[in-house]
């Protein structure tokens, strides 16, 4: 037995997400997360947000906000990076009462033309990774069903995007030269770490899953190029919390 013979639909899980969370009456069904700290933390600065829970992960605790914008009400979290801590963290806040989920984060780009802070809405996700295989039964790909509806939001609100396949990989020093060659002629045309596996879990959990993601770094080339992967000042931060914000507004 592998790993792509993993799902198992016929019976239930030995450890549940109610074993170790209750619902909380009122949380905001849209939530907002974003992989990147300091587009959290400017909409925390930003933006009225209350303390509503907080995850006790293995890693660090996980505080989840109420961010009130404009009539409407979120919830927000940082996430961890990878598909088996996004995913873990996703199952807790679908236990509290999470409904909608918008994810935003940084990829790597295997075409140029997406530059540096350039919108990608995938459309499927190569399944490179162990996650999805636990929620969906094998496949090469798990399809975004939202693609086209965050598409329609997105020509609403007049931000140009690319539609793409995404490449979701565990292992960022193993994205080999001959694997991305096969992705890109499979349509892929950025690579991200959570994506298959978070989109995996939305439907065999039955929430929506809304995937948005800005250029980083670049594969493209003979060399790797980090662009602005290695910046800290992040100052397009804004400006992608905001479109967020403006999507999430929609979802509703």
């Amino acid at each position: 037995m592998t790993i792509v013979n993993a799902f198992d639909d016929a019976s239930e899980e030995v450890i549940q997400v109610r074993h170790v969370i209750e619902p909380i009456e009122g949380f905001p069904e849209t939530v907002i997360v974003t992989y990147s700290r300091l587009k959290f933390e400017y909409l925390l600065q930003q933006y009225p947000c209350d303390l509503i829970a907080t995850l006790n992960s293995a890693c660090a605790p996980i505080p989840m906000y109420r961010v009130e914008i404009e009539g409407h009400s979120f919830a927000a979290y940082l996430s961890l990076i990878g598909g088996p801590a996004a995913v873990g963290i996703m199952e807790e806040v679908i236990g509290f009462g999470g409904r909608r989920f918008l994810f935003f984060g940084s990829c790597g780009v295997l075409d140029d033309d997406i530059l540096t802070g350039h919108i990608a809405v995938p459309t499927a996700a190569y399944r490179d990774e162990g996650t999805s295989y636990h929620y969906l039964a094998p496949s090469p790909y798990v399809d975004i069903l939202t693609a086209d509806r965050l598409a329609e939001i997105l020509q609403v609100l007049d931000v140009p995007f690319h539609l793409t396949r995404a490449w979701t990989t565990d292992a960022i020093y193993r994205e080999t030269r001959g694997n991305l060659e096969k992705r890109k002629a499979e349509g892929c045309r950025v690579v991200d770490m959570e994506c298959a596996s978070t989109a995996a879990a939305a439907l065999f959990r039955g929430v929506d899953f809304y995937q948005f993601l800005f250029g980083s770094d670049s594969l493209a080339g003979d060399e790797w190029n980090p662009r602005d992967l290695l910046n800290t000042q992040d100052e397009s931060g804004g400006a992608i919390v905001e479109l967020a914000i403006q999507i999430a507004k929609r979802l509703e």
